[in-house]
């Protein structure tokens, strides 16, 4: 009687594992389909892995708002440096977009992408705070535009400096000779 409920559970163990592994097999197909820049439909209940190559898809072809439910199930289900490197992935989209509006001088339109971009990047470093490649990059945008600490904590759009002494957000590229 044991042999037979020892043999049962042996098929039964076998059958699991190999459910699981057509599933893992699946998954890695679902992801190199994705690398190799093909667009597949994925569910925002799927494994972590699978959420992280469509967010990187999407990253990649700077559709943000499609990434975004994506990131959010993300944060639901995966591990923090998982997470931290698709927060980083959003973070370098937003950046080149911003960089692109600074490359033709729309300076206006830049800022909000520089940042939406470093608040990413916050979050990939929350999670993550060795992610030296997301400490490079919060630094670069810095740089891009100045944040002014007034403007966070009052609730108007008013800023409490005096308008002569403030230069603008972005620095223009020099024009002309000096």
């Amino acid at each position: 009687m044991a042999l037979v409920a020892a043999a049962f559970g042996l098929a039964f163990a076998t059958v699991f594992e190999g459910v699981e592994w057509r599933r893992a097999v699946a998954s890695n197909d679902m992801i190199e389909v994705l690398r190799a820049g093909r667009d597949v439909p994925v569910d925002r209940d799927a494994q972590p892995e699978e959420l992280f190559a469509r967010i990187a898809f999407l990253a990649k072809r700077d559709r943000l708002d499609q990434a975004r439910g994506f990131l959010e199930a993300l944060d639901r289900s995966g591990d923090a440096p998982m997470r931290a490197r698709a927060h980083y992935l959003i973070a370098n989209a937003l950046l080149r977009t911003a960089l692109e509006h600074i490359e033709k001088s729309e300076l206006e339109a830049a800022g909000p992408f520089v940042n939406l971009s470093k608040r990413e990047y916050r979050r990939a470093l929350q999670l993550d705070p060795e992610f030296w490649d997301a400490k490079f990059n919060i630094d670069v945008a810095a740089r891009l535009v100045r944040d002014f600490p007034d403007f966070e904590r009052k609730s108007g759009d008013e800023l409490s400096a005096d308008p002569k002494k403030l230069w603008t957000d972005i620095p223009g590229k020099p024009k002309g000779l000096p």
